[in-house]
């Protein structure tokens, strides 16, 4: 079951040379939800090879550097002749965001919008799936991150064992497999928790948005496989942090360490660190080490925690 990320736009506030401005892709099995739309999105999604027939738009807050991009995107699928709707997701005042939009030609688009403000705290159900918003905390009057949380999985069936108990291959073993009391040709009824272990969790990815650090981040991605946490500034320019509602690499460090994350990347660099983040990878590093710092066109595969290696 595939997962995996892929970085549109990694700058805050501005593009730059060499990043474009707030997006995200998570592709899972094929289905492809696009977390923000900056100026360029719509480029960088073709640059990169991000399929245009997403099917779902979430947007952490409205600030411009998150959605200027959005009206050449819904333009851009008009012209391709898109019938099939596209979900659109928001916290409050997405409707007013979109009607802000009209004037510009959202309301001659060639497929309908499904809109909704979404609730912090209120999960979107899928098959195999769930959308997470939880609140965070920014300058803007109401901001979310995400958190895609997969449905809990089969236990692992034991082939070994069930040759040994001379279970014949086939249907029966499927049956078992799903945890399905069998009885097999010779009489013999065969209970599943014989050869079926224990469940195995999903996994677990947080997108935060621009953010301060904050409780409800730690308490979304506790045990997360990776967590996507802004990092606009360093420790040089912790002040400034504060005052403009983001945080530093350190403190998304300690944010990652405290939820019990699994991995940490970094994004939404200001300017004066786009060409060379390395300075806030270390910092973040010192106090939690599986940090990394992402820049466009990254593409990141999220495996599931039983099938990596022992390192």
């Amino acid at each position: 079951m595939s997962l995996s990320l892929r970085f549109l736009g990694t700058s805050a506030s501005r593009p730059t040379i060499e990043r474009g401005v707030a997006s995200l892709a998570l592709i899972r099995e094929g289905e492809t939800l696009l977390i923000d739309c900056g100026e360029g999105t719509q480029r960088q999604m073709m640059r990169y090879g991000i399929s245009f027939a997403l099917g779902d738009l979430f947007f952490t807050h409205y600030h411009t550097d998150h959605v200027l991009g959005t009206l050449g995107l819904l333009r851009t699928l008009t012209l391709q002749a898109r019938a099939e709707p596209l979900r659109v997701w928001g916290p409050p005042g997405l409707h007013a965001f979109l009607k802000r939009a009209e004037g510009l030609g959202v309301e001659r688009l060639s497929f309908p919008l499904e809109v909704t403000e979404i609730t912090p705290g209120t999960p979107i159900a899928r098959k195999g799936y769930s959308i997470l918003p939880f609140p965070v905390e920014h300058r803007a009057q109401s901001a979310v991150g995400y958190a895609l949380i997969e449905d809990e999985r089969r236990g692992r069936f034991d082939p070994e064992l069930a040759r040994e108990m001379r279970i014949p291959e086939g249907p029966l073993w499927g049956q078992l497999a799903k945890s399905e009391t069998v009885t097999l040709p010779d009489g013999r009824t065969i209970d599943p928790a014989t050869l079926v272990g224990p469940t195995r969790s999903g996994r677990r990815v947080v997108v935060t948005g621009d953010t301060r650090p904050c409780e409800s981040t730690v308490a979304a991605a506790a045990g997360a496989d990776l967590l996507v946490h802004e990092a606009t500034f360093g420790d040089e320019e912790a002040a400034r942090a504060v005052e403009t509602g983001h945080s530093t690499s350190r403190e998304a460090a300690t944010i990652a360490a405290r939820a019990g994350a699994r991995k940490l990347v970094l994004t939404h660099f200001s300017a004066r660190y786009s060409r060379d983040p390395s300075d806030l990878e270390r910092e973040a590093r010192e106090v939690f080490p599986a940090t990394g710092c992402a820049r466009d066109g990254m593409e990141l595969d999220v495996p599931f925690a039983d099938a990596e290696p022992a390192s």
